[in-house]
C-alpha cells in the first residue's frame, strides 16, 4: 500500500493511530511553547497586539506550496496557545468558560478520528447507541421518578432554550375554532438572553419580563401576571433559571412550579449553570422543584468541565420529543426505521453534528457521580473563600454570598467608570480575566470560578492585582 503524501494521512482506519500519534507529540509540544510564552492567563497587548502577532506568525496561510504538516501545526497551535484565554488559570475567572479536563479532551480526539455524524444510524452505529443510553442516564438525574425520561444532545445553553420554546409552542398549538393564540412567554430579567431570542427567532409576542431586584424571580411578582395573563390570552410558559449568568442566583423553583400548575403554564428551567448541583450530595438540594418542569436545559460545558459543546435538554417522557419528528428519505426512510433502524433526524434541528456525547459518557464513567459532585464541591467552595476574603479586606465590598461559583466584588466606593477601566486595565495586561455585572445598585466585578483546583493563594493574588489599580 502506497504512503500518502506528507499531511494526507487519514485520521481513521487501522493506519489512523500511527498517523496521529507524531502529529500529537507536535502538538501537545506547541500548546506547552505557546503557553510559556503566554505566562498568564490572557496575552497582553489586547486585541491590535494579538491581531498583529497571528498575522505575523500565520501569514501567508494559503501559500503555493504547503508547508508540511508539522511546520503548519507548530506555528498554528504555538500561536493559539500564546494568544489564548487560558480557562486552566485561576485569574481567568470571567466567563462560564470552563477549563475541560484532560480526560474530556482526549475522548473528544477520538470523536474527531472516528468522525461518527449523528444524523443517520448507519454513520454513527455505536455512538447512536451511546448517546441514546447516556442522554437516558442524565435525564434520570434530572427526574427520577419520571418513567421514560429523555435528553437531546445540544451545543449549549441557548440551543437548549430556543428547543424548549419550540417544544412549548408545539404544545400548546392544538387546532380547533376562532383565532390561535401564539405561545406567551413570561420570564424574568435575570433571564439568559436566548429566552428572547427564541420567542424572536420563531415569531412569538415578546416575552413578558418581570423585574428581579434581587436577582431572582418573586413569586407574588409572577402570580400577578399569570392571573393577568390568564383568560386574556393564549398558552403561557413560564421560564426559571437555575443559575444566572450574571450572579449563579437560583429563582424559588417549587413556589414557581406551584404558580405553573395553578395557572396551567407550561414550566421550563434553564439550568445551564447550575444543573450539576445534581452530581453532588452537598449541593443538590438547591435544585428541588427541578422535576416538576417540563424540560429542563443542562448544560456541562460549564460546570462539568467538558470541551465545547455539551449541552443537553431534559425532558421527563420521551414522547414529548415526538413534535421534532422528521422524515428525510436518504436519512430515516420509512421502511428502515420501521425495519429496526434508529431514527436520529428527530434528536435535533441539526442534521450533521459530532457525537459530542463521548467526552461526556468517558467523563461519567471515569469520574461517576461521586467524583463529579467533588469537583462541583470544590469549585463552590473556593467561591466562598473568594468572598471571605473580599469581606475581610478593607478596600473592597461584596454583593452577595455566592449561591453557586459566582461572586461579585467591587473596591468600596468605585464608580462605574473606574470598575470598567480596572477590568480593560487588567485584560490588556494580561494579568487577570474579570467580567462585569449591571444590578440595580450599578456595575460589579464578576469572577466566575470554574477551576475546582483553584488554591486560596491565587484569590488573594487576584485580589491584589485588582487592588494594584484603584486609584488612590
Amino acid at each position: 500500500m502506497s504512503v500518502p503524501p506528507a499531511g494526507t494521512a487519514l485520521a481513521g482506519g487501522t493506519n489512523g493511530p500511527a498517523a496521529l500519534r507524531p502529529l500529537l507529540d507536535t502538538v501537545l509540544d506547541a500548546l506547552t511553547t505557546g503557553a510559556e510564552m503566554r505566562a498568564g492567563p490572557l496575552p497582553p497587548g489586547g486585541p491590535d497586539t494579538v491581531a498583529r502577532a497571528v498575522h505575523a506568525a500565520c501569514t501567508p496561510l494559503i501559500p503555493t506550496h504547503g508547508t508540511g504538516p508539522h511546520d503548519a501545526l507548530r506555528t498554528l497551535v504555538q500561536t493559539l496557545a500564546a494568544g489564548a484565554a487560558d480557562p486552566a488559570h485561576p485569574h481567568c475567572a470571567a466567563h462560564l468558560h470552563c477549563p475541560p479536563l484532560a480526560l474530556a479532551a482526549a475522548a473528544d480526539l477520538a470523536a474527531s478520528a472516528l468522525n461518527p455524524s449523528m444524523d443517520s444510524w448507519d454513520q454513527a452505529p455505536a455512538a447512536s447507541a451511546l448517546e441514546a443510553l447516556t442522554s437516558r442516564e442524565l435525564a434520570a438525574l434530572v427526574y427520577p421518578r419520571a418513567d421514560a425520561p429523555d435528553a437531546l444532545v445540544t451545543t449549549g445553553g441557548t440551543e437548549s432554550n430556543q428547543l424548549a420554546v419550540l417544544l412549548a409552542r408545539e404544545a400548546a398549538a392544538r387546532p380547533g375554532p376562532g383565532p390561535y393564540a401564539p405561545l406567551q412567554i413570561v420570564c424574568g430579567a435575570n433571564a439568559h438572553h436566548s429566552i428572547h431570542r427564541a420567542a424572536w427567532l420563531l415569531g412569538l409576542p415578546d416575552p413578558v419580563t418581570l423585574p428581579t431586584p434581587h436577582g431572582t424571580l418573586t413569586p407574588d411578582t409572577v402570580h400577578t401576571c399569570l392571573a393577568n395573563l390568564t383568560g386574556h390570552t393564549g398558552p403561557v410558559l413560564l421560564a426559571a433559571t437555575a443559575g444566572t449568568t450574571d450572579s449563579g442566583a437560583i429563582d424559588p423553583l417549587p413556589d414557581l412550579a406551584d404558580l405553573a400548575t395553578h395557572f396551567g403554564a407550561r414550566f421550563h428551567i434553564d439550568a445551564a449553570y447550575g444543573g450539576p448541583l445534581l452530581f453532588s450530595d452537598t449541593h443538590q438540594a438547591a435544585l428541588t422543584g427541578l422535576a416538576r418542569a417540563h424540560t429542563v436545559t443542562l448544560d456541562l460545558h460549564k460546570l462539568g468541565w467538558q470541551p465545547v459543546a455539551a449541552g443537553l435538554l431534559a425532558v421527563p417522557d420521551t414522547t414529548t420529543l415526538a413534535a421534532l419528528s422528521h422524515r428525510a428519505d436518504y436519512l430515516n426512510a420509512d421502511d428502515d426505521t420501521e425495519a429496526g433502524l434508529p431514527d436520529l433526524l428527530g434528536r435535533s434541528l441539526r442534521t450533521t453534528r459530532r457525537p459530542d456525547i463521548l467526552k461526556i459518557a468517558v467523563t461519567l464513567k471515569a469520574l461517576g457521580r461521586h467524583g463529579l459532585g467533588d469537583l462541583v464541591d470544590r469549585t463552590l467552595a473556593a467561591a466562598h473563600t473568594l468572598a471571605d476574603l473580599i469581606e475581610a479586606h478593607p478596600r473592597y465590598e461584596l454583593h452577595t454570598r455566592p449561591t453557586l461559583s459566582t461572586v461579585l466584588f467591587r473596591p468600596t466606593g468605585a464608580d462605574d467608570t473606574t470598575l470598567a477601566h480596572i477590568r480593560r486595565t487588567l485584560l490588556n495586561d494580561g494579568q487577570a480575566v474579570l467580567g462585569r455585572a449591571t444590578t440595580p445598585t450599578g456595575l460589579w466585578l464578576k469572577a466566575t470560578l470554574l477551576n475546582p483546583h483553584t488554591q486560596p493563594g491565587d484569590l488573594t493574588t487576584l485580589l491584589n492585582l485588582v487592588e494594584g489599580h484603584i486609584p488612590r
